[in-house]
């Protein structure tokens, strides 16, 4: 029988290190939230359904996550997912997710019901309108669906869990959409190659405001410089919010070591993925990614140390070197 733990560790390859050191019952709480979300990125992203069908089960994932809708019927839909990935993998075994998610306490259900919903809602919404991102300001909202309501999220759980931090509510919230949307401008990046091949090229045309060129046209070999340039303004654009990210990092008091890791590793990641992406032309033809050498030596060095906020701006600024 597939478990929750399971289908963390075999969906993900960086998420599941830091959401195993957490303490409980955040861990529980925080898998079955990263699973869930991970049903309904499967609803968004995949190339199995047309775009009116993943509204129509987007809305019906609402409707169940809620208590209503007909949770069987949308399982044995979901059932049928075939694609061979992390998101298809987990919405397969969308039975196992529900039924953690029942098992949750009344508070914590609460919030990952109303968080999810509120990101499945907003991946409706982008999946009817398409990949028009005329402004930075769109590529934020979009980000904001998918990753900062992440970030609000795991604020509202940390705040129902640990003490110390109650009163930093309202400014965690702020902060920890930026946290999302710095992951997310990293994963963009990342991405670049991949996403274009589905239609969905992650540029805001004010980017390209200087051209007569269309985000599409990036890849084309005739416009390579230009592609760099936009490498250029979305790296710094995740340099911004990653050095917000390091502003909500400091807000979890010291004594909740375990939790400051579970923030701090994602952090690290990004900034390393970062680095390689910086300037580097291969971003356009193929996924750059840190390698397993270097996800486990950074979180070795995480373990020790992340208590230290000097030494986590000194350890991201060598990260940050592109040969580091």
């Amino acid at each position: 029988m597939t478990t929750l733990q399971d289908l963390l560790v075999r969906s993900s390859r960086t998420f599941a290190v830091g959401i195993q050191i957490l303490p409980d019952p955040l861990r529980g709480e925080i898998t079955v939230a990263y699973l869930l979300l991970r049903v309904s990125d499967y609803l968004e992203d995949n190339q199995e359904l047309g775009d009116d069908e993943k509204v129509a089960l987007l809305e019906e994932w609402r409707r169940v996550l809620d208590g209503g809708g007909e949770r069987e019927a949308l399982i044995e839909r979901l059932g049928e997912a075939g694609e061979d990935t992390p998101d298809a993998l987990v919405a397969r075994h969308a039975k196992t997710v529900l039924d953690g998610l029942d098992r949750l306490a009344p508070a914590a259900h609460e919030i990952l019901v109303r968080q999810v919903r509120k990101s499945s809602a907003g991946m409706a919404r982008w999946t009817l309108r398409g990949s028009v991102f005329h402004t930075e300001a769109d590529l934020d909202d979009y980000m904001h669906e998918v990753a900062g309501r992440v970030g609000h999220l795991l604020t509202e759980l940390f705040v129902l869990r640990l003490a110390g931090i109650g009163s930093k509510r309202e400014r965690m919230m702020a902060l920890g959409r930026e946290f999302g949307l710095a992951l997310q401008t990293v994963n963009v990046i990342r991405g670049l190659h991949e996403d274009r091949h589905r239609g969905w090229v992650y540029v805001p045309a004010s980017f390209l405001s200087d051209t007569d060129m269309g985000a599409a046209e990036l890849f084309e070999p005739a416009n390579h410089e230009a592609a760099m340039t936009v490498l250029g303004r979305l790296v710094s654009k995740a340099d911004g919010h990653l050095a917000v990210a390091r502003a909500y990092m400091r807000m979890i008091p010291r004594r909740h070591h375990r939790v400051r890791l579970f923030c701090l590793l994602p952090l690290l990641f990004a900034v390393r993925t970062l680095a390689i992406s910086r300037t580097n032309p291969e971003v356009l033809d193929r996924e750059t990614k840190m390698t397993r050498r270097e996800v486990m030596a950074i979180t070795r060095h995480a373990r020790i140390m992340g208590f230290s906020n000097r030494w986590i701006d000194w350890y991201c600024d060598r990260l940050a070197e592109r040969g580091a």
